[in-house]
């Protein structure tokens, strides 16, 4: 069902995830990055729709995709655009991220890009400050943007204009159990009616996933000729306690995605992956490069993605005062 704005007005303020977004929320964002993606084109990759807006990008773990599509996006649409990052922020000085950002606020900005490593970061600010608020990742919760615009990528790439995934198979293959992108793609793949299958080792793959309505598999092969999109996630070393499996050569042999078990899929199946890539072990190089690949689409589409986030959610009026 098309969704237009003769007949739809986008009612929230903050973006904190896609789990708490309507299916027509998610189709009236991803039309309007639609309506975005021709600015990247141009010769003045400029437009002036946020010309005296201010964002902010507050980000406590490290970031080079997210940041920089957010600083970009932000600056094609005119805002003006202040950087910080959590290692010299007064946070370090034992300040709350609520205080930080009622003072950030201060300053006259409206909207807050905050990326932390707790769950539930952008919510605790979002209501602390009358600012906009992005969730651009929250620890294991959720980074609605990244599951935007892989849902963006695919309708692309398979030619669903309406934005509209019934009849589609969607893995999501990895380390699932640590997995905001995980999380935010499930929320939005199944609201826009795709079936999801999430792979990976026992360790990685808790059984209860299976309450968001996911069909679980501990044996890429056995779903490989099913599926009409693989969805590859990082393996979080860095969050990960103990040993996940017994080393990377096995997760590379049983989880991989390699040309050759790619050939057991159906031809028009495409591959994502939300880098960083650690190439050989979620994927192959081959795959990674070659033209069933949407990696870099995917960066491509984070621009029109995010351009549509601020315009949307800066859009929102606050009620008039009785």
């Amino acid at each position: 069902m098309s969704i237009t704005a003769a007949d739809y007005r986008w009612p929230h303020r903050h973006l904190l995830g896609i789990e708490q977004l309507s299916a027509d929320d998610v189709r009236f964002l991803l039309q309007t990055a639609k309506g975005f993606e021709a600015v990247s084109t141009r010769s003045i990759k400029k437009t002036p729709t946020l010309r005296g807006k201010v964002v902010v990008n507050l980000f406590f773990e490290d970031s080079t995709r997210t940041r920089s599509s957010f600083t970009l996006a932000a600056s094609r649409l005119s805002a003006d655009v202040l950087e910080l990052a959590g290692k010299g922020s007064s946070i370090s000085k034992g300040e709350t991220l609520a205080d930080t950002g009622r003072n950030i606020e201060a300053m006259g900005v409206d909207v807050l890009v905050v990326r932390h490593h707790l769950s539930g970061a952008a919510h605790q600010l979002s209501e602390a400050v009358s600012c906009s608020v992005v969730n651009a990742g929250d620890g294991q919760h959720e980074h609605p943007t990244q599951g935007l615009l892989d849902i963006f990528t695919i309708c692309q790439r398979l030619g669903r204009d309406d934005f509209d995934l019934s009849g589609l198979t969607v893995a999501i293959v990895g380390d699932i159990a640590h997995s905001r992108v995980a999380r935010s793609n499930i929320h939005g793949l199944r609201k826009l009616g795709a079936h999801v299958i999430l792979v990976g080792p026992p360790t990685l793959l808790p059984r209860g996933f299976e309450d968001m309505g996911c069909e679980l598999s501990y044996c890429l092969d056995d779903v490989l000729p099913r599926v009409n999109v693989f969805n590859m996630l990082r393996v979080q070393f860095e969050r990960i306690e103990g040993q996940a499996f017994p080393s990377v050569r096995e997760y590379a042999h049983m989880f991989g995605l390699t040309e050759k078990r790619l050939e057991n899929a159906k031809p028009e199946t495409i591959v994502m992956h939300p880098g960083p890539v650690n190439r050989g072990l979620e994927i192959e190089s081959v795959i990674a490069d070659g033209p069933r690949s949407a990696i870099l689409q995917q960066v491509t589409n984070g621009l029109a993605v995010r351009m549509a986030v601020l315009f949307l959610v800066t859009s929102v009026k606050e009620p008039a005062a009785v």
